[in-house]
């Protein structure tokens, strides 16, 4: 468990907090493409890392994002005329350009140059791997672009990215992702008592969690039929990219990060299916009946003109207790509104001081230690270490079922075969174990 300062720190994301700090250092997925379609689109506005701040795509298709506020009288720029490279505010007219700077203001004196000493807060925006992307940080600071496994896939402006908002802090959705042990209830359903792959939904024997370059790693080991062991192996690449242990190799995966402190966007991120690997396309040819059950059902998809779950707190998920008897634990259909109902159950913000770990939570410590210890060197002048790193965000998960029952020399097999092929820009291959 941690002290109610540990908590603090973990879970506080505003601007000048210790973690908020450390967000600020990376770029952050913000939107979807589709959420600004065109040049001079209408602007929108969002919430992320607690701050308040209006979007737009300019009239040469470069996005922007600045302060809600206009720093004149304060007024929304979200009410903002999205005009001939700039938005300008409707109260007295002063327009912006991408960068924040003040390229009219037409209700001041022709021969005024104060247009040239006001600054619009605005933070860079970069558009690529099927997302736009996000720099909140210090200007000196900035790094390049992250080198993400799946944006090196063939079309990865062509991922599919899905978004939506959970009513929570990031943290408590972060730590069920690097759970592999409630798969075992949460997920399971009845009728399938396997992972899909011949492997009974048993709990973990051994989870292991250990620190890499790129963040950390862990795996979850089962027992497996003959004598062998399934391994789930799920790399979590800094801020909070969690590839779910899977034989896929393309890098797929889930951000979860701070809308605000009780608030979470949630983004996935699908590579194009040209470029999956063998192995997860028959894993996904043998859930596709019940995946697309999931999908025509009309109650889990958002509500419309939101980001918000059809199935939500407010109407208890919509949980069937006949089904909760006869097809699942839960009573619930599919992953997502599982997932929300138990991290939205525990409250806005959890008080971790009242919890009892177990054998099985060894990431759920590792992450937050890790976390916490980087931003704490943060506030002493240390950087985030992969931002500096040639390949800080290269890596990619792993699910095999195999004799080995050392993670250690399990990932170390993995990685460093999958690290050789980055080197030789050949690592869309097979893989070692997958």
């Amino acid at each position: 468990m941690l002290s109610a300062a540990e908590n603090e720190l973990l879970t506080r994301t505003n601007a000048g907090t210790p973690m908020g700090e450390l967000f600020r250092r990376f770029w952050l997925p913000a939107l979807l493409p589709s959420e600004l379609p065109a040049p001079d689109c209408d602007p929108i506005r969002f919430r992320i890392l607690g701050e308040d701040l209006v979007a737009f795509r300019d009239s040469n298709g470069q996005v922007g994002f600045l302060a809600q506020n206009c720093p004149h009288r304060g007024a929304s720029l979200f009410f903002g005329r999205n005009e001939e490279c700039g938005l300008r505010c409707v109260y007295h007219g002063w327009k912006f350009d991408v960068s924040g700077a003040c390229v009219d203001m037409p209700n001041e004196p022709a021969e005024s140059n104060f247009k040239h000493k006001v600054q619009a807060t605005a933070y860079p925006a970069a558009e690529f791997g099927g997302l736009i992307w996000i720099y909140m940080g210090p200007a000196d600071k900035r790094p390049p672009l992250p080198d993400y496994q799946w944006c090196h896939q063939p079309e990865a402006d062509k991922s599919t990215a899905r978004k939506w908002l959970q009513d929570s802090n990031y943290a408590q959705g972060l730590e069920g992702n690097i759970d592999s042990a409630h798969v075992t209830f949460l997920h399971r359903e009845f009728a399938n008592p396997v992972f899909g792959i011949g492997v009974p939904y048993a709990a973990p024997e051994v989870t292991v969690a250990q620190e890499t370059e790129f963040g950390f790693v862990y795996g979850a080991r089962r027992p497996a039929p003959e004598g062998k062991y399934h391994w789930r192996v799920t790399t979590y690449v800094m801020p909070t990219f969690t590839e779910i242990g899977s034989p896929s190799r393309v890098g797929g995966g889930l951000f979860v990060l701070p809308s605000d402190d009780e608030h979470s966007w949630w983004f996935t991120v699908n590579p194009p299916r040209s470029a999956a690997a063998p192995a997860i396309e028959a894993r996904q040819r043998a859930l596709s009946a019940r995946m697309q059950a999931y999908a025509n059902d009309p109650t889990t998809g958002l509500i419309p003109g939101t980001w918000r779950h059809m199935r939500n707190k407010d109407n208890d998920y919509l949980i069937d207790r006949e089904m909760q008897r006869k097809v699942n634990y839960t009573g619930l259909p599919g992953n997502r509104p599982q997932d929300s109902a138990v991290t939205e159950s525990m409250g806005t913000i959890y008080d971790r001081s009242r919890e009892h770990l177990g054998t099985t939570d060894a990431a759920i410590i590792l992450m937050r230690r890790y976390l916490m210890r980087l931003a704490n060197d943060l506030s002493h002048g240390i950087e985030p270490p992969m931002l500096s790193a040639v390949a800080g965000f290269r890596a990619i998960p792993l699910e095999v079922v195999t004799t080995e029952a050392d993670f250690n020399a399990l990932w170390s097999a993995h990685h460093g075969q999958f690290m050789e092929e980055v080197a030789s820009g050949s690592e869309r291959g097979p893989g070692l174990l997958g």
